[in-house]
């Protein structure tokens, strides 16, 4: 009897654990599919005169969706950012690659909603917070500390 106790233990430790895992990972695949409102072309409304910029966003696989922000003034170009949101580790990240950084740098998605995501990273100096938010064809980007200081971001959808 306490070996089939013993054999009975030992395999739902192996087994809930595994199921976990598969649960977590189609939990994560169904919110990676709500981002897919953000695949498309926004043109910046809110900046300077003289200035333009831009934020594209395509679906590389079922598991990855990357983007590119570009600013210009002028025709000359001010600013370049390269995007993704991935799957990794059963996460959903916000990644974002800057001349600035020596690497890419990763948010862990912490909110999703049908139009919108908030994703952190508590160790980057600034931002510390990004979050979208689309109300019809407005999308608002907000970068933050995670408090008082934050800059705002207002596109409108151009296709």
């Amino acid at each position: 009897m306490q070996k089939k106790l013993l054999l009975l233990i030992t395999g739902l430790s192996i087994l809930i654990p595994v199921l976990l895992h598969e649960t977590n990972s189609r939990q994560t695949k169904k919110d990676f599919k709500k981002l897919s409102w953000i695949l498309n072309s926004w043109q910046r409304t809110n900046v300077r005169p003289g200035t333009t910029a831009s934020e594209t966003w395509q679906k590389q696989s079922d598991y990855v969706f990357t983007g590119m922000g570009v600013s210009l003034k002028g025709s000359d170009t001010t600013f370049v950012e390269q995007l993704r949101i991935e799957i990794k580790d059963d996460k959903i990240y916000y990644v974002a690659d800057v001349r600035e950084n020596a690497t890419p740098t990763y948010f862990h998605m912490t909110e999703i909603t049908d139009h919108g995501f908030k994703s952190e990273n508590p160790e980057h100096d600034f931002p510390k917070v990004i979050s979208y938010n689309l109300e019809g064809d407005v999308l608002t980007a907000i970068i933050s500390d995670g408090g008082q200081k934050k800059m705002g971001f207002v596109f409108k959808r151009t296709d």
